[in-house]
């Protein structure tokens, strides 16, 4: 029995440590970039859009495929860097262990 009791008490630790990182995630933010830098994404390590910036000559080309190609190309970008860092965390805090958690991305 002791054996149970003690893996009930690893599963909470790593409960405890995987909420822990999480909320840490959330306060950090990854850049993704575009064209050169044209369009730029920031998100949260969750994956969360926090701001879009976007370089005044695109618009003013007036190639809105082109802008939104940009966009999603540099959404895309900050998400795989935020996912990495995830990732990241997660290899930390297992300590080595495969574990099977999926980003929330």
């Amino acid at each position: 029995m002791t054996d149970f009791s003690q893996l009930i008490q690893f599963g909470q630790q790593m409960q405890g440590r995987i909420t822990q990182m999480q909320t840490e995630l959330a306060s950090r933010t990854v850049e993704g970039a575009a064209g050169g830098g044209m369009v730029r994404v920031v998100v949260d390590g969750k994956g969360q859009i926090r701001s879009v910036k976007i370089d005044p000559s695109v618009v003013a080309e007036g190639d809105v495929e082109m802008l939104e190609d940009l966009v999603s190309a540099a959404v895309t970008d900050a998400q795989r860097k935020a996912e990495s860092i995830y990732k990241e965390e997660m290899k930390r805090i297992a300590g080595g262990l495969q574990l099977p958690f999926q980003p929330p991305l």
